[in-house]
């Protein structure tokens, strides 16, 4: 009955993403992108200029760089989830469907977040209240975007169901801290689908799971983007997770791109010295090392 229910979701939402407005269109493009969080000494600008875009009905684009890089914070701003006024500074563009987000409504913000562009953020442990159940959650952002849906419980159980979440009725009830942090990571995706977003911003999605699980979240989000058609933003800095998942990646340094292009090429042939080092970063199998690969003071002097 409820898996019924299920397929049935899973087919409108592919209807919606897969119309021509959305399929094989640059539907996002962010151009010349600067963040900066003035203080009383200077403008401390974070990201300088960046530029990248992702096409609609399924392209998957990596954004990879270290800790600190500029990356969660670029994809915040494509729906200005940062401090208003003079506590943060954007400047560029990011061109949504053609529209200007950064000259946006309030009104216009809220109706793009969720149902235009939806986030998983990072450790769902931490991005999910405790004192509230799972299923209450995952209903309040149906409730905000799509009030045309009355059997709110039943939606819940088809987006968990969605998700592999066994005994969906029993767990829609559940609290997060009796969910494992797999399950929990289950939910952050199925809060995510909610609305069904045309862009879904992955932040980190296998932070702090073990490498198990790790392949199990992978699995699912490239399963649903292939039955949604929907796109896809992985924010990651480990190029193993990257390869066969994504079709292209950008690289960031330093609050900068310094190389981007499809996934396959970057891997076989990187240009940069800093992609280089993440691509020494990967484990191989049978591979003996005395050291692991650092970025040490010439290859500093280099990037």
């Amino acid at each position: 009955m409820s898996l019924t229910r299920a397929v049935k979701s899973v087919d409108s939402i592919k209807n919606i993403l897969s119309d021509p407005m959305y399929k094989d269109s640059k539907f996002l493009e962010v151009s010349d992108l600067r963040i900066a969080f003035p203080n009383s000494v200077d403008e401390n600008e974070v990201v300088h200029g960046i530029n990248f875009s992702v096409e609609g009905g399924g392209q998957t684009m990596a954004l990879l760089g270290e800790s600190g890089s500029g990356k969660s914070v670029s994809c915040l701003a494509l729906t200005r989830l940062l401090p208003d006024g003079n506590r943060c500074r954007l400047s560029g563009s990011i061109l949504f469907e053609g529209r200007e987000v950064l000259e946006m409504k309030k009104s216009e913000l809220r109706a793009l977040r969720g149902a235009g562009i939806a986030y998983i953020f990072q450790e769902p442990s931490a991005s999910l209240n405790p004192v509230f159940t799972v299923g209450y959650q995952i209903a309040e952002a149906v409730k905000l975007h799509r009030p045309d849906i009355d059997a709110l419980d039943a939606r819940v159980v088809e987006l968990l169901e969605l998700v592999g979440i066994r005994d969906a009725e029993k767990r829609h009830s559940a609290y997060p801290h009796e969910l494992s942090g797999g399950m929990q990571q289950r939910v952050m995706i199925a809060m995510a689908l909610a609305c069904e977003p045309k862009l879904l911003v992955a932040d980190e999605p296998t932070t702090a799971l073990d490498v198990t699980i790790q392949a199990q979240i992978m699995d699912l989000l490239r399963e649903l983007r292939n039955k949604l058609g929907m796109s896809i933003v992985l924010i990651t800095h480990n190029f193993g997770i990257v390869k066969g998942f994504a079709d292209a990646v950008a690289v960031m340094y330093q609050g900068k791109i310094v190389e981007r292009g499809p996934v396959n090429e970057v891997l076989e042939n990187p240009q940069h010295p800093y992609t280089r080092a993440l691509i020494a970063c990967i484990p191989k199998l049978g591979e003996k090392r005395d050291r692991l690969t650092t970025i040490g003071d010439e290859m500093a002097e280099e990037l």
